[in-house]
């Protein structure tokens, strides 16, 4: 079974950062592309970056471009988020997705105040 655990959001100022990470199990992570999307309140779910299956290939919204880093360790079946120079903007819950599969884990809340 597919499962998807996202952690480490929290209450940060504008300016401030924080590491998400996204412990998966259930699949066969090393063989999976990942990414992880955002949904800020009243807002469509949007992607926020992606990961090839060896992370040799990044790629990134223009949104968070040159701010956000996405990276994985598939000894450790987790995949990861560092968030620097964090804006009101962020302010989402954020949530990984394999590529392969359609399960969504719970989310890990965000909030940057102003």
């Amino acid at each position: 079974q597919v499962q998807l655990v996202e952690s480490g959001g929290g209450l940060v100022q504008t300016g401030g950062s924080l590491r998400l990470s996204c412990v998966a199990s259930g699949f066969t992570f090393s063989s999976c592309a990942m990414s992880w999307y955002r949904q800020a309140p009243g807002k469509e779910r949007e992607l926020v970056a992606h990961i090839s299956r060896a992370g040799s290939i990044t790629n990134y919204s223009d949104s968070v471009k040159g701010r956000f880093t996405i990276s994985r360790d598939n000894a450790k079946n987790t995949l990861y988020l560092q968030m620097n120079s964090l804006k009101p903007e962020d302010t989402a819950a954020y949530y990984c997705k394999a590529r392969t599969y359609a399960h969504w884990g719970q989310g890990t809340q965000v909030t940057v105040s102003s």
